[in-house]
């Protein structure tokens, strides 16, 4: 496999603007009342896989409880052993970064690969990225390309721009500038700022390698395109 020095560049510039993680709540949900609180705990005391989540999340993010990695953790780690796709994925994000628990790179692996069984995209998006570099389980480019791809057809921005950067490197995929230009230009429509310039860097790199017929077979492809909704 040959790859001119210039897409490279744009690969290593794409690798620096994947999206960062979603935090587990959004900076404008309203913090619950003290009531509300004291009601969430109770539920999640009595066994509610939601309310253990909700009340872990509120630790993860010091939202009207103390911030607390440990105790995010220790209500996440409830959840998810109740089967909660979000709790399972979250409580993944602890153990890779090694955040109220040791790091621990295969319980990482086994908590998304729990929730991206269950169709969650940033799940399948994380465990795609431990493929990809060998983390909790063994390297493997080509089961990276396969859960960056279940999660990039339901519109993941991450696994899109990982996807494209796999097609363009020929990386658990056969080389294909056409679907590497597509993903990233689908990439490129969705974001802003410094990261669609990024974006935008590699798809024109790629295209520059590209002939006029294919650039406008993956547009079309880009414009056709429509997230899988169905988990």
């Amino acid at each position: 496999m040959t790859i001119s020095p210039r897409v490279f560049l744009a690969v290593v510039l794409l690798a620096v603007t994947v999206l960062a993680q979603s935090n587990p709540q959004s900076e404008s949900e309203e913090p619950p009342t003290e009531q509300e609180l004291l009601e969430v705990r109770r539920a999640a005391e009595q066994g509610s896989a939601a309310a253990q989540f909700y009340l872990g999340t509120m630790h993860d993010r010091g939202k009207s409880v103390p911030q607390s990695y440990t105790e995010a953790a220790k209500w996440y780690r409830m959840a998810a052993e109740q089967g909660d796709a979000d709790a399972q994925k979250y409580l993944g994000y602890l153990y890779d970064t090694g955040q109220g628990v040791p790091q621990d790179y295969l319980e990482a692996a086994k908590w998304f690969r729990m929730s991206a069984e269950q169709g969650e995209a940033t799940a399948q998006s994380q465990l795609a990225g431990l493929y990809a570099n060998g983390k909790g389980v063994p390297q493997d480019y080509a089961e990276a390309v396969k859960w960056n791809r279940k999660a990039a057809e339901q519109g993941e921005a991450d696994a899109q721009a990982r996807l494209a950067a796999g097609y363009a490197l020929g990386q658990g995929v056969p080389q294909d500038y056409v679907h590497a230009h597509m993903w990233a230009n689908l990439v490129a429509a969705g974001s802003t700022g410094e990261k669609q310039k990024k974006i935008a860097e590699f798809r024109d790199a790629i295209a520059a390698m590209m002939t006029p017929e294919q650039i406008a077979e993956a547009q079309r492809l880009a414009r056709e395109w429509k997230p899988n909704t169905a988990k």
